[in-house]
């Protein structure tokens, strides 16, 4: 047993599954509602403006955090929240077969959002009721784990089973290979007027694509190509229905800059590009882009019903990608009819390579439908098992008042104690400032990745930066996370603080040292990679641990809710503008910045109060 009757050994039973049930809600409001409405036909406008607002329920979830600290327990709070969140999935299920199922769907992934974040309140603060303050530093590595894991299977998984349910609702899917090879000449189809031949319909209606694989060559080629290859694809298929129209829009400036630009950015940029921004050389005139072709997609055959095809890469290289032709659409009728779609390689390939595709035509709100019950029925399942496995600690109690009156000052009160407290202002900056480097690397580090080494980039393909962050990189994190909760539960935080705060910041130098040396080894740049994502994942510890410090005391869940959200402000306020630097100064120069930007990091750890038996097991009473 561990300090005051905490089971470490227990909490095998509930940590892993809590922060598995945290993630999953998230990734699906944030991630996969995106690719569903994609899938349904919903315009790129319309699914970046509502669900980017589906955010919000995460931003403003400490105004309400002391809520869940004074009305009922935390324990209370997640199972109820996991059956809302069950509630909700079931919602969106049942509303995609509906009329105004874009509407509907949407209020309840809002239910879903709002549950969500309430959950995360709720479980935040759980988790440090229900284990030591040792057990929480052993276990900050694997509640992480298990997060990402959850991110994983939203991703992934929810993704895969929803294809795969697209594929048995409807006709047998199409499919087509594209094969990249230096210096061939790629494969060209003539107007498609000639690809229709006879009009004789086959007695069941089916789908084709070219057998044999497509080929194109690799490298940069003059950009009109492709560009025409698009343009006619897009032109055909608009004019014989089979997609719809680009959204125009009707809100652009009339002068075209706003008074922020005019004022503020565009001086000051000005001043920071001729004393701090690279010497640039001129690039070519000519825009070059990756080689392009053209893929005839037929339905043959009588239908009585609309067919919507969605197209998406199936497997191999991604660098290979579909340009046009995502989602195709051929209304009732008889005879052959021909849609198109491009694919395009990219530039940066150089060796030979392929990626095959496949168009699926099934009943793809049946399909999305299904995902979302067997989520919903996962959710049962959550609160069932929470509800079962999760302790009782003692400290797992109601606020006192529950008149309307006491749970209003006390909810105002919840919110003075915090800013009242001593030290206030350092623990805000540290707050903000621990991550002001990395705040900025990570919006940078992947296009710096891909872009050109004309423009200071490594010229990586698509393929190889997933690999690099999606593999390497996760890996990396992963251990690193691990490997600091168990090292601070082992001595306590404060003694391993300052080789954390270090390890967040240093390996920042590896994208120096890519920078100026862009070195051509693949090998090379996985390896500086995998450095900066262990120091993340193993300094990220001690800002973890430490927002639990701070949040401990009688309100600790609504405390911990707060601290959450000075940390996405610490995240949010660098990110929008490092972009707007880097274009200025230049990779090299960026990063540069960057590893200066790591010293506010380490002058406010040098500052905030941390007792020095934190984290360390305590003697068992």
């Amino acid at each position: 047993m561990s300090e005051n009757g905490k089971s470490a050994r227990g909490a095998w039973w509930w940590v892993p599954s809590l922060y598995y049930a945290e993630g999953l809600p998230y990734v699906v409001v944030m991630v996969v509602s995106v690719i569903m409405y994609k899938r349904l036909g919903i315009s790129n406008a319309e699914i970046a403006l509502y669900t980017s607002w589906l955010y919000l329920p995460w931003v403003i979830k400490p105004l309400w955090s002391p809520i869940v600290d004074i009305l009922r327990t935390r324990r209370f709070w997640i199972v109820t929240m996991q059956l809302v969140i069950g509630g909700g999935l079931a919602g969106v299920a049942l509303t995609l077969n509906a009329p105004d199922a874009f509407r509907w769907s949407l209020a309840f992934l809002w239910l879903l959002a709002f549950s969500s974040a309430t959950h995360d309140i709720a479980a935040d603060g759980f988790y440090m009721m229900g284990l030591s303050q040792h057990d929480q530093a052993w276990f900050v590595g694997i509640r992480s784990t298990f997060y990402r894991a959850a991110m994983i299977t939203g991703q992934g998984l929810l993704v895969i089973l929803a294809g795969y349910l697209e594929t048995s609702t409807g006709l047998d899917p199409v499919r087509f290979v594209v094969q990249a090879e230096p210096g061939v000449v790629e494969t060209r189809f003539e107007h498609p007027d000639s690809l229709h031949g006879p009009e004789a319909a086959a007695a069941l209606p089916s789908l084709s694509a070219p057998a044999e694989p497509l080929r194109a060559p690799t490298g940069a080629v003059d950009a009109s190509r492709a560009d025409s290859l698009v343009a006619l694809a897009r032109t055909w298929n608009e004019e014989h229905g089979f997609v719809a129209p680009p959204a125009t829009s009707s809100t652009a400036s009339a002068d075209g800059e706003s008074w922020w630009t005019r004022a503020v950015s565009g001086p000051l940029g000005r001043v920071i590009a001729d004393r701090f921004g690279e010497e640039r050389t001129a690039t070519e005139a000519v825009r070059r882009v990756g080689a392009a072709v053209l893929v005839p997609v037929v339905l043959d055959g009588t239908n009585a019903d609309e067919i919507v095809l969605n197209v998406t890469h199936e497997d191999g290289d991604p660098s290979v990608r579909l340009l046009h032709g995502e989602r195709i659409t051929f209304a009732p009728g008889q005879g052959r009819r021909t849609a198109l779609a491009v694919v395009q390689l990219d530039p940066k390939l150089d060796a030979a390579t392929s990626a095959a595709f496949v168009g699926r035509s099934g009943n793809i709100p049946l399909a999305w439908s299904i995902t979302f019950f067997v989520l919903a029925g996962l959710f049962v399942g959550f609160f069932a098992w929470h509800r079962a496995v999760l302790p009782r600690p003692a400290e797992d109690r109601p606020g006192a008042g529950q008149a309307v009156g006491d749970v209003v000052r006390e909810f105002l009160s919840t919110f003075a104690r915090f800013f009242r407290r001593r030290d206030i202002g350092v623990i805000l900056l540290f707050l903000l400032f621990y991550r002001f480097a990395e705040a900025q690397l990570v919006k940078l580090a992947s296009p710096f990745l891909l872009d050109t080494r004309e423009a200071g980039g490594l010229a990586l393909t698509t393929g190889e930066v997933g690999f690099v962050y999606g593999t390497v990189g996760i890996i990396a994190l992963t251990l690193g996370g691990i490997l600091g909760g168990f090292l601070a539960a082992r001595d306590g935080l404060k003694r391993w603080l300052w080789v954390m705060v270090a390890a967040i910041n240093l390996p920042n130098l590896a994208y120096v040292w890519l920078a100026y040396t862009t070195p051509e080894s693949l090998w090379a740049v996985n390896a500086a990679v995998a450095v900066e994502q262990f120091g993340y994942g193993f300094g990220f510890t001690a800002y973890m641990l430490y927002m639990i410090y701070v949040s401990d005391g009688p309100h600790k869940t609504a405390h911990y809710a707060i601290c959450t959200g000075f940390m996405a402000l610490g995240m949010m306020i660098p990110g929008m503008f490092s972009g707007w630097l880097e274009e200025l100064v230049g990779y090299r120069h960026f990063f540069v910045w960057v590893v200066i930007a790591t010293i506010p990091g380490f002058l406010v750890a040098r500052f905030i109060p941390l007792a020095p038996e934190f984290g360390r097991k305590q003697p068992e009473a």
